[in-house]
Formats: C-alpha cells, structure tokens, sequence
C-alpha cells in the first residue's frame, strides 16, 4: 500500500519500531505485528507442537519479507520521480510505504501504484521456476496439507496481486482506477469516484466478513476508512488551490522562547484556545513547534521543569503568506510537522498555518463557492 506522509504519521509512527535502512528507507515493525506473529506462534504450536510452530512463524516472516519488497518496489518507482520515501512500517494486514507527497501526474501515479504487485508477480514467477511445476500444479499443492513453504509463498504472491489490485482505497488497486480516471477528468472528481467504489466494496467485504470470516470486516473497515480519508484529502486540495496561505493562517500568537520550562507553558495554554505553539530562539528565529500534546507527554513522564525545545517539533520548513495552500500543504507533509510556520520577506514570523484551520476554512469556501475571505481566531 501506499500512503502520502501526513495521511499516515499520526497512525503509523506510533508504537513503530525501526529495524533496518534500506537505500535511505526505514524498515519498521508496527507493535500489533509482533503481536500477531507471537499469536501465530502460539497458535501453530498449540496445533502442532515446536516443529509446527517454527515452520508457521518462519512462512509468516518470509511473506512479510515479500510484502516488504512489494513497497520496495513502490518506493523505488517514487524515487525515479524524485519523491522521497521516508520508512515502510509492516502491519498485521501488510505494509505501508510513506511517501513524502503522492503525484499529481496520473501517470505517475499509475506506474508507483502497479510496481508493488509486479514485484510479487516476479517473485511469483521465480518461485514457479526453482520449483519446476506449472503455476497451477503449484498453487493446487500449497492448498493441501502437505504443500512446502515454498509452494506456499508462491500461492501467496499470486494472492497479494490479486488482493491489491482490488478498485478500493488505500489498497493499489483504488489508486491505478484513480489514476486512469485522472488521466480523463478532474484529481479530485476522480478520487471521489474512486472512493465510492472502494467503500461499495467495503460494504461488501464486510457483509461477506459476517458469514464467511471474521478478518474481511476487518479489512472492510479500514479499506472504508482509508477511502473516506483519500476523498476528503483530494477535496481539500482541490478546494486549495491558488488560495493563499494568508487567508487561512493564525495571526493571534502567543510564542515561547526555547527556554521556556513546560510546566510554565501548561499554564499558558491553559489561557489560550491556541493548540501550536512556535517555539522561538533568542534572535525571534522559529526553531519548531510545540503542541498541547506534547505538553501532557512531557508533564505526564515527569519532565515539567525542563525547557520546551526538548519536546518540540523541530522544523525548517516554513512557507511565506503568499504561497499557495495546496504548495503548503506539500511542505506540511513533507515535514511531518503539526503546524507550518508563515514566514514574511524580512524573515519574521506572521503566522502558523495548522490542518485543522485550513479544514475550516476550506469547508466555508466549499459551502459558500468560494466567495467568502475568511480569517481563523487563535
């Protein structure tokens, strides 16, 4: 799967951890997946015994290492395009890579979208090769009792290409019919579409999960999810575009110098609605951004009389008033930052641009077409 950087953070960075860098990408195990390789564990050895146990953990690692070269595989195609993966975290349901940004060309999209599953369609292949059998004599083997993992594997990477090329976000399937409707109609016209048609077959996962398997209302409910998310993302990017980031950024600022302790900063966002704080060095520079979140983290462990540039976002990546939402949006997601420092030409502060103004703002303009000059309270 695929996923643009700001989308996944909050989800995916937490309870991740990093256990390898491959070509500048971090390979990270989300902690429900070491949960669900122990409850794999347990489950073959209370079936089988030890032998059991190891050969159904060891197939499990060894599809995951697939499932690792699929989003390889998208993110290698990203990078002929110059974008960025920062990390690809494994999950019980498979694998995310994060990108830094999603194309705007189509057909760019269409080629990282379908270099995941073609992966798994060579390792397939090769596997069908060492094992001198026809696709199907192999794929009828891994069926029965007595398929090796090998058989196995191969049966699964024909599965994965058929699994992921399902039409439905945020499956690669939902972004190749994205990507061809986008070829013949508006980016968000067609991510609305394909939204819906990622959502119908949700519903449909999900009624089939409720006599058949108990795991497709799983999948049913976060291929419905992702494509709500998907959809209301394009909408709000459609709706940005050449609005300047004047008309949505917060002007009403309270800053924090670096030194700052946290406990002293609790009580000054206890007397503001503010949630983003720029944290400022002693020349009036931004050094990053301190969020009420990060204020309870540090408070809850125990570290209130340390200063605030400890538990800061930090961030050089700043946007000027006159840029466009759509181009900050961009740096937002490229940055992982909560908030966007708004920077003028004599290179003092004049604002902080956050996600959840803009989305008020841009919901005004959506019900409004537009007409409206709307300005955020701190």
């Amino acid at each position: 799967m695929v996923t643009a950087a700001g989308a996944a953070r909050g989800y995916f960075m937490k309870w991740s951890i990093k256990f390898a860098t491959v070509a500048g990408i971090e390979l990270k195990i989300h902690l429900t997946f070491v949960i669900f390789l122990a409850w794999v564990a347990f489950t073959y050895y209370a079936s089988g015994g030890q032998q059991a146990a190891i050969s159904g953990t060891l197939f499990v690692v060894l599809l995951f290492a697939c499932v690792v070269l699929h989003e390889l595989g998208h993110a290698l195609a990203a990078r002929h395009y110059g974008i960025r993966t920062p990390d690809i975290t494994l999950l019980p349901i498979g694998g995310v890579a994060r990108l830094e940004r999603i194309p705007e060309d189509p057909r760019q999209e269409l080629v990282i979208a379908v270099a995941g599953p073609l992966v798994n369609v060579v390792i397939a292949a090769v596997l069908f090769l060492v094992l001198h059998r026809s696709a199907g004599a192999v794929i009828r083997t891994a069926g029965t009792a007595g398929g090796s993992i090998p058989d196995k594997l191969a049966l699964v990477n024909v599965m994965l290409v058929l699994f992921n090329l399902i039409p439905a976000f945020p499956m690669d399937g939902g972004r190749v019919l994205r990507a061809l409707l986008a070829m013949r109609m508006r980016y968000a016209r067609a991510t609305h579409i394909a939204a819906k048609v990622g959502q119908a077959l949700a519903m449909v996962f999900g009624i089939a999960g409720l006599f058949l398997n108990p795991f497709l209302v799983f999948i049913a409910v976060f291929v419905y999810l992702g494509a709500g998310q998907e959809a209301a993302l394009a909408q709000l990017k459609d709706v940005s575009i050449g609005v300047p980031v004047s008309e949505a950024m917060v002007t009403d600022l309270r800053k924090l110098p670096a030194s700052a302790r946290v406990d002293d900063t609790a009580h000054t966002a206890l007397r503001s609605a503010q949630r983003e704080f720029p944290v400022m060095d002693e020349e009036d520079h931004v050094l990053g951004v301190l969020t009420r979140g990060d204020i309870i983290k540090a408070l809850r462990h125990g570290h209130g009389g340390e200063p605030v540039s400890e538990f800061m976002h930090c961030t050089k990546a700043t946007v000027g008033p006159e840029a466009t939402l759509d181009d900050a949006f961009s740096k937002m997601q490229q940055s992982g930052c909560p908030a966007l420092p708004v920077i003028d030409h004599s290179g003092h502060l004049v604002g902080i641009l956050t996600p959840e103004h803009v989305g008020e703002m841009m919901t005004i303009r959506s019900l409004d077409g537009g007409k409206s000059s709307w300005r955020p309270a701190a």
